[in-house]
Formats: structure tokens, C-alpha cells, sequence
């Protein structure tokens, strides 16, 4: 199974019609993907360091890629950025190269080569998605969207799915409820505390329906934690 499933993708390009063109194609392939139209706004999104590969153009308003990417760099973000630019030149690469960028484009491109530069990367920073996670007696098999216990199984959705991945991908350790928001409902959504709690209390029913031993802790005015009842 290629590892592009659930790959969070932040576009910051200021061509509008091109930016909603790769979003399209992104989505189809499966990847989270937020799309913005300048610099700063891109700045703001991308220092969320929730984005696994920023495809970002370098001739922008408000702030060009490279001060972005460099503004990136100086504040510890290492989420891998591939520059998209319009020049051919030798320097601009060199100096998009030098700024932090880990790839670099020249417009026009294929979407294809784009999208295998974004697998190359995601691949690189080992995000390389298994097909199941597992803990205690749950699996969840990141394909078909389904959680099992012993000899049953339910299909979640999208939302449950995705707050149950992210806590399965960090077993024992507490996960703030800001996180949840963000990376499940995205930087810009209106989502508050109580989304957070109605789809906890889901999973929780799935939980006790499969007869699992494992339990959602509430860490109060903090988050949530997976434990389980067995050793």
C-alpha cells in the first residue's frame, strides 16, 4: 500500500484557478489539502507545523516563498517545502535552495511529477502510512476506515475515524483537544471543545460495542488519552 494516504498538504499560490486545479488533484489522490492565496496568510498556516509537504509558489503578496520558507526555518518548522516559480534561473533555484525549500519547480509542470515529488517527501520525512494501526485489542485499518475487536467489526466515519487515527498514533500520551480540532477539522474551521466531545463519545459506543477493553480518558480541560484494561 503507498504511503499517500492521509498526507496533509498545505498549497500557497496566488493563481487562483492553478491553486484550486492542484487542490482538486490532491483531494483525489486522498491527501488532506488546504489552499491559500498569499504569503502571509500562507506563513500563518504553515507555522501550525501540522503539514506534512507545502507546495509553495515563490512570487506572492504580502510575503515571496522565499521569505516564507526562511521564516519557516528560523522558527524550527521542518515540514518539506517545494517551491514553484515561473523563472528558469539557476539562481532563483540556488537561492530557494538556500532558504530551506527542499524542492523546486518551474512552471508549467506536470501534476504528475508534482504529485511524485510529494510522495518522494512524505516518504522521506518516514510518513509512509502503515495499512493498520493497532493497540490493546483494537485495529484500524487505515484503507477501509473500519475498527475491529476480536471477531467484530464497524465502519467509521470520516470524523470518527480521524480523531480515533490520531489517537492510536500516539498510544498513552495525552492528545490536547486543540490538536484534534486542528488536524481533523482544519486551521480555519469554526469547530469548538464540544465537536471534539460528541465524536469521543462515539467512539466510545463503537468501543463498547466491539467489547473492546480499550477507554478514551478525559485529561480535564486538557484532552484525551487511549488506556486499556489489560496489561
Amino acid at each position: 500500500m503507498e504511503g499517500r494516504y492521509f498526507v496533509r498538504i498545505l498549497i500557497v499560490e496566488d493563481e487562483t484557478r492553478l491553486a484550486e486545479a492542484l487542490g482538486q488533484i490532491m483531494t483525489e489522490q486522498k491527501y488532506a489539502v488546504d489552499v491559500v492565496h498569499d504569503g502571509a496568510i500562507g506563513l500563518d498556516y504553515a507555522m501550525s507545523g501540522i503539514y506534512d509537504v507545502i507546495v509553495l509558489d515563490v512570487m506572492l503578496p504580502k510575503r515571496n516563498g522565499f521569505e516564507v520558507v526562511r521564516e519557516l526555518r528560523a522558527k524550527k518548522i521542518t515540514s518539506p517545502v517545494i517551491l514553484l516559480t515561473a523563472k528558469d534561473e539557476i539562481t532563483d533555484k540556488i537561492n530557494g535552495l538556500d532558504c530551506g525549500a527542499d524542492d523546486y519547480m518551474t512552471k508549467p509542470f506536470s501534476p504528475g511529477e508534482l504529485l511524485a515529488r510529494i510522495r518522494a517527501l512524505s516518504r522521506r520525512q518516514g510518513d509512509v502510512v502503515l495499512e493498520e494501526l493497532n493497540y490493546a485489542d483494537l485495529t484500524l485499518n487505515l484503507a477501509t476506515y473500519s475498527l475491529s475487536s476480536g471477531t467484530k467489526s464497524v465502519h467509521l466515519g470520516c470524523k470518527e475515524y480521524e480523531v480515533l487515527r490520531i489517537l492510536m498514533s500516539n498510544p498513552k500520551l495525552v492528545v490536547p483537544k486543540d490538536d484534534l480540532i486542528i488536524k481533523v477539522w482544519g486551521i480555519e474551521s469554526n469547530a469548538e471543545d464540544n465537536n471534539v466531545e460528541a465524536y469521543i463519545s462515539f467512539l466510545r459506543k463503537k468501543f463498547f460495542f466491539l467489547g473492546s477493553k480499550v477507554n478514551i480518558n478525559t485529561i480535564r480541560k486538557v484532552g484525551y488519552r487511549l488506556e486499556s484494561e489489560t496489561p
